[in-house]
């Protein structure tokens, strides 16, 4: 149980999030005055927002925005790294007691950053914000998310249902968090691998206000690949399964070719028997190369060992 008052930092990454900025930065920082009133963080409590290479007005409103109030730590990456590696820049850059993570566009609701701080204050390390419903998202984006999360489960991978990135994190769950080196980050696994108490806090996902998602199917599905390939070998042991039964399939054909042969007057020569077979073992093959590659692609980054992200200015108004 906690009792001292805590300081909190806040990480938003943006792209390209000039249209949504100003009302990101009015609400996280009526949320953040309104806390301290009540005595739940102190003074010394930040928000930090990591510009991810925006190519819009992104950078320009945070450089002059954290100039003049102390309150808020803009920091700019030297290039666009992805959601993930500047959502880690932010966590890295932290010095606070708690730190929570939340994405500009507000969809996940701020005002559950104070439950999320009671949760906390309660002994809990980690405190995941869970959407109990997915009312403004579209029937493919809610059918695929959920799906996704149920097939994670099927491969053993351990996520919590419905969670993102929006979560709180003390200062002992962050310092364990960044001693794991991968390159391939997904951090709604990572997080999970650190243990400690952990809670929830359920809230409804709101619509996005103003600019576009930086999520479109194309990245959903390469960001899903990733966390498949980062947390499971389950790909790795089908490989196993389609080559007995791609060799029992085989089998099937030859004993069917044989009868037909010896065993009926309708044996007609011709290509089918053999262009078949040969077919469906060639794209068995070609599939088990694909999955090997993409694991081995990923031994191949971690073991360069580059860093995931360089912070060319931090901008923060000294009191």
């Amino acid at each position: 149980m906690t009792t001292h008052i805590p300081s909190l930092a806040v990480v938003i990454p943006c792209y390209n999030e000039e249209e949504m900025l100003p009302k990101t930065l009015a609400t996280m920082l009526a949320l953040r005055d309104a806390m301290i009133a009540k005595g739940k963080i102190n003074q010394d409590s930040k928000i930090y927002l990591v510009d991810d290479g925006s190519k819009d007005k992104t950078w320009k409103i945070l450089n002059e925005e954290a100039a003049n109030n102390s309150a808020l730590v803009a920091i700019k990456l030297s290039r666009n790294k992805g959601h993930q590696n500047a959502l880690y820049a932010g966590l890295c850059t932290t010095t606070e007691d708690i730190t929570v993570s939340i994405d500009a566009d507000l969809q996940d609701d701020p005002q559950n950053i104070e439950l999320m701080v009671d949760e906390y204050l309660k002994g809990h390390d980690v405190v995941y914000g869970v959407r109990s419903a997915r009312h403004t998202d579209t029937f493919f984006k809610r059918f695929t998310a959920e799906g996704y999360y149920h097939l994670m489960k099927k491969m053993g991978v351990d996520l919590v249902f419905n969670h993102a990135d929006f979560r709180l994190l003390s200062r002992r769950a962050l310092d364990s968090l960044k001693q794991y080196g991968e390159a391939n980050l997904f951090l709604r696994g990572l997080v999970r691998e650190v243990g400690y108490p952990s809670s929830t806090v359920e809230y409804e996902r709101q619509a996005r206000e103003a600019g576009e998602s930086k999520y479109p199917l194309k990245k959903m599905l390469s960001f899903a690949w990733k966390g498949i390939t980062a947390f499971s070998t389950a790909p790795l042991r089908m490989i196993t399964v389609l080559g007995i039964l791609s060799g029992f399939a085989s089998f099937s054909l030859i004993v069917w070719v044989l009868i037909v042969r010896f065993f009926t007057d309708s044996a007609t020569p011709g290509w089918a028997s053999v262009l078949l077979p040969l077919l469906f073992i060639g794209s068995v093959q070609l599939l088990c190369l694909g999955i090997i590659g993409e694991y081995l692609s990923k031994i191949y980054e971690e073991v360069k060992k580059r860093p995931k992200f360089h912070i060319s200015d931090i901008v923060n108004k000294k009191d």
